[in-house]
């Protein structure tokens, strides 16, 4: 008897995939941030070189937009080389930064045709603001950066999170529409990170996450989005992105996740599913 070949079908790769490449950030955001980022984390364990292999595979099975975050993406010390890499592969780029520091050189790369930027912005009142990321003065350093890159001409995204009662993010909506900020969107604080209130689940999650979109942590973990972190599918370092998209775990993950009907989840023009700014990523439940 003949035994045909076993046949793998093409892996359902993603178009939009994330880069949490480092843990570090200036700011601590001590009752929001998902990561647990702050001044003293790590870049994690994987290197310069395992993140350009990955930004390659990424191009080669079909993505054709990448996110740096972080934590704050343009603290890590290849920061430049990665967007490179992924600029040269004709890939669309996104820097998910909190414009508390932008180097001089850095408006020049993020004022590349295929870059955008994207930010969360807390308050029009500097001490609100500044409670929510824990850094005194984050919110007049960030509110100038976004002024510079709307003079810029640089396309822009801002996210404002509802972290405690009574928080100004009409006013600050309304601030930054003034400003020129052209996409604005709210959302509130989830339960994952140092957010954390329940076990976090797929209730969490906005019904999007392993549909179109993947994120890789530093220390190479696959998971629906960022804020999947809890639901680990592979390995892009150890087991390749093709493999971990093709895989069983990928799969059964991806079923977890409750879908939401067409008139709970709004179209995103953009393609992504941003939870800091986009409406249609507000959990499931």
């Amino acid at each position: 008897m003949t035994i045909a070949p076993e046949v793998f079908a093409k892996p359902a790769a993603p178009e939009f995939l994330e880069l949490e490449i480092t843990g570090r950030c200036q700011l601590t955001c001590p009752s929001l941030c998902y990561a647990e980022a702050g001044p003293i984390e790590d870049h994690g364990s994987l290197t310069a070189d395992d993140w350009k292999q990955i930004i390659s595979e990424a191009a080669e099975i079909g993505v054709k937009k990448v996110q740096f975050i972080g934590g704050e993406p343009t603290m890590h010390p290849q920061f430049e080389a990665l967007m490179h890499r992924a600029l040269a592969l004709g890939l669309e780029v996104q820097v998910y930064s909190n414009l508390y520091r932008v180097k001089w050189a850095h408006w020049d790369l993020f004022a590349h045709p295929r870059v955008s930027l994207a930010t969360s912005y807390y308050s029009d009142i500097a001490e609100e603001h500044d409670r929510v990321t824990g850094r005194k003065g984050s919110h007049g350093a960030t509110r100038a950066n976004i002024v510079q890159a709307i003079d810029r001409g640089i396309p822009l995204q801002v996210g404002i999170v509802e972290v405690f009662e009574g928080q100004r993010t009409t006013a600050a909506r309304k601030e930054l529409l003034g400003l020129g900020v052209r996409a604005v969107n709210t959302d509130r604080v989830r339960s994952i990170g140092r957010g954390e209130v329940h076990v976090p689940s797929t209730a969490d999650l906005c019904g999007r996450c392993a549909k179109g979109r993947a994120a890789v942590m530093t220390n190479g973990t696959v998971t629906p989005c960022v804020l999947g972190r809890f639901l680990p599918t592979g390995n892009a370092k150890d087991d390749g992105l093709a493999a971990v998209f093709g895989g069983g775990q990928w799969a059964a993950t991806a079923a977890r996740i409750l879908a939401r009907t067409a008139s709970a989840c709004p179209p995103d023009d953009s393609g992504d599913c941003d939870p800091a700014n986009t409406e249609a990523c507000d959990p499931a439940y």
